[in-house]
C-alpha cells in the first residue's frame, strides 16, 4: 500500500519513481488510472503528429496546373516526409528514457509547429518544386512521434494488456491520417483548391493544445532508462529483422497507401476523379477503417497470439492485393475500392498484431533467462529495454516501407501509366511475410518462442 501511495504522490508532481504494472494490487489501486491518463494524452499528441506527417498527402490535391507538378512529382512530395519520419523514429524512441515521456511529448508536439508554419508560408503558385520538396520533408518530424509514444506507453502497461494498450495508442494516432484528409475535403468543398493555407491554420491551435495537455497531465517514469548496448543487441538478433520485415508489410502498407491513395485514384481513374474534391471524398475512407481496425488486431493478438493473427492477416492481404490487381486490369472502380479498403483494414489489424509480437518475443526470452538463473527483476528490465529498442528499429524500417510504396507507385505509373506492377509487387511481398511468420513463429521446432 505504501508504494501505491508514494507513486500517486509522485504522479502529482509529474514524476513517478516506482512503477510496477505487473503488481496486480498496485495496478488496481493506482497504476491503471495513471496509465490510462497518460494513454489519453499520448494518443492526442500522436494523433496530431500523424496529421502533420500526412499533411502533404492532402496538400498535393491543392496543387493544380498552376504549380506545374506532374503525378510523379506529387508522389515524391508524399514520399519525402515518410522517409524523414522513418529515420527519426529511432532517436525518438530513445528520447523517452533520456528526457522523460512527458517532457519529450511536449517538445515533440511543439516541434510540429515548424512544418505547419513553413507550409503556410510557401504554398502559393510560382513556388519552386525544390522548396516544396524541402518543406514537405520537414513534415517528417510528425512521423517520429509515433515511436516515442509507443515506447512511452509500452512502459506504463503490464504484459497482459500491452496488445490492447499499444493498439489503442497506435490506432488513435493513425486516425490523424483520415482526419486531416477529411479536413482537407472540407476546405476543398467550401473554400476551393486555391486556399490550402486554411487547412494549415486549423492545426496551429491544435498543436499548442496537445503540447499543453501533455505538460499538465502526463508523467515521467524516472525508472525508465536506455540500457547500454540494447540497440546493439537487437540489431544482432534475427528476430528483430524478421519483425522489421513484417512491419514493412503492415504499417508500411498502411502509411504508404494512406499517403498515395488520393493520387492513385486521380491518375488511374481520372474520368471518375477529375477534380480534387472527388478524389478527397474517398481518400479518407481507407485510412479511417485501417486506424479503427488496429486496436482490434491488438485485442485478437492478446487472445489468440500475435503470430497467428499476423499469419492470417498476411494471407488475407495477399488476397486483397490480388483483387486490386484484377480490378485494375478490368478497370473496375467498385472492385478496386473494395480491394483497397480491405487492404487498409487488414494492414491496420496487422499493425496491432505485429506490435504485440515484439514485447512477447522478449518476454519469452526473459522466461528462459529466469530459468537459467537470472533474477526476475533483471530479466524483466532487460526485456523492457530490448522491447523499446526494437520498437524503434521496427518502427523506423516499417515506416520506410511507406516510402517504398510511394516509389513503387511512382515507377509503375511512369513506365506503364497504371499501378499493376506495384500491386503485383505488394502481392509478392505479402506472400513473403506469410512464409516468414510461419517459419519463425508458427512452425513446430525447437527454436520456436512460446507465447509469441
Amino acid at each position: 500500500m505504501s508504494s501505491v501511495t508514494a507513486t500517486a504522490a509522485d504522479a502529482g508532481t509529474r514524476r513517478i519513481k516506482d512503477w510496477d504494472p505487473e503488481d496486480t494490487d498496485f495496478w488496481t489501486l493506482a497504476g491503471a488510472r495513471i496509465a490510462r491518463r497518460n494513454l489519453v494524452y499520448s494518443v492526442l499528441s500522436e494523433h496530431i503528429g500523424f496529421s502533420i506527417w500526412s499533411l502533404w498527402s492532402v496538400l498535393v490535391l491543392f496543387l493544380g496546373p498552376e504549380y506545374h507538378i506532374d503525378a510523379a512529382g506529387k508522389f515524391m512530395l508524399t514520399a519525402v516526409p515518410t522517409a524523414l519520419g522513418s529515420v527519426l523514429r529511432i532517436p525518438y524512441t530513445f528520447a523517452v528514457a533520456r528526457f522523460g515521456g512527458r517532457n519529450w511529448t511536449v517538445f515533440s508536439a511543439l516541434l510540429l509547429l515548424v512544418p505547419t508554419v513553413l507550409a503556410g508560408i510557401v504554398l502559393r503558385p510560382g513556388v519552386s518544386y525544390g522548396t516544396l520538396l524541402a518543406v514537405a520533408a520537414v513534415a517528417g518530424v510528425g512521423g517520429g512521434n509515433f515511436a516515442s509514444s509507443m515506447a512511452n506507453i509500452n512502459a506504463f502497461y503490464p504484459q497482459r494488456l500491452k496488445g490492447r494498450a499499444l493498439g489503442v495508442n497506435a490506432g488513435g494516432g493513425n486516425l490523424g491520417v483520415p482526419v486531416v484528409q477529411l479536413l482537407g475535403l472540407l476546405v476543398l468543398t467550401t473554400a476551393g483548391a486555391g486556399h490550402p493555407r486554411l487547412l494549415v491554420l486549423v492545426y496551429l491551435p491544435l498543436i499548442v493544445l496537445a503540447a499543453l495537455g501533455a505538460a499538465l497531465r502526463m508523467d515521467n517514469l524516472t525508472g525508465a532508462r536506455n540500457e547500454r548496448g540494447a540497440m546493439r543487441e537487437v540489431l544482432g538478433d534475427a528476430h528483430s529483422w524478421v519483425m522489421s520485415v513484417l512491419y514493412i508489410g503492415t504499417f508500411g502498407s498502411f502509411i504508404g497507401f494512406g499517403f498515395a491513395f488520393g493520387q492513385v485514384l486521380q491518375v488511374q481513374f481520372h474520368a471518375q476523379f477529375d477534380t480534387p474534391v472527388k478524389a478527397a471524398s474517398l481518400t479518407f475512407l481507407g485510412p479511417l477503417l485501417g486506424s479503427l481496425s488496429r486496436p482490434l488486431g491488438g485485442l485478437l493478438a492478446d487472445r489468440f497470439g500475435g503470430a497467428r493473427v499476423t499469419f492470417w492477416t498476411f494471407a488475407a492481404m495477399a488476397l486483397g492485393a490480388g483483387v486490386v490487381l484484377e480490378a485494375s486490369r478490368q478497370h473496375s472502380l467498385a472492385l478496386f475500392l473494395c480491394g483497397f479498403v480491405a487492404l487498409f483494414v487488414l494492414s491496420g489489424a496487422g499493425n496491432g498484431s505485429t506490435y504485440k509480437m515484439i514485447p512477447a518475443i522478449f518476454r519469452a526470452r526473459a522466461r528462459a533467462e529466469i530459468a537459467g538463473g537470472t533474477s526476475p527483476a533483471e530479466a524483466e528490465q532487460r526485456s523492457q529495454r530490448r522491447t523499446t529498442a526494437l520498437i524503434g528499429v521496427a518502427g523506423a524500417i516499417g515506416a520506410f516501407g511507406g516510402v517504398l510504396v510511394n516509389l513503387a507507385f511512382r515507377q509503375s505509373f511512369l513506365e506503364t501509366h497504371n499501378g499493376q506492377a506495384a500491386y503485383l509487387a505488394f502481392l509478392g511481398y505479402y506472400g513473403l511475410c506469410l512464409v516468414a511468420t510461419w517459419a519463425f513463429y508458427l512452425r513446430r521446432s525447437a527454436h520456436r518462442l512460446p507465447g509469441v
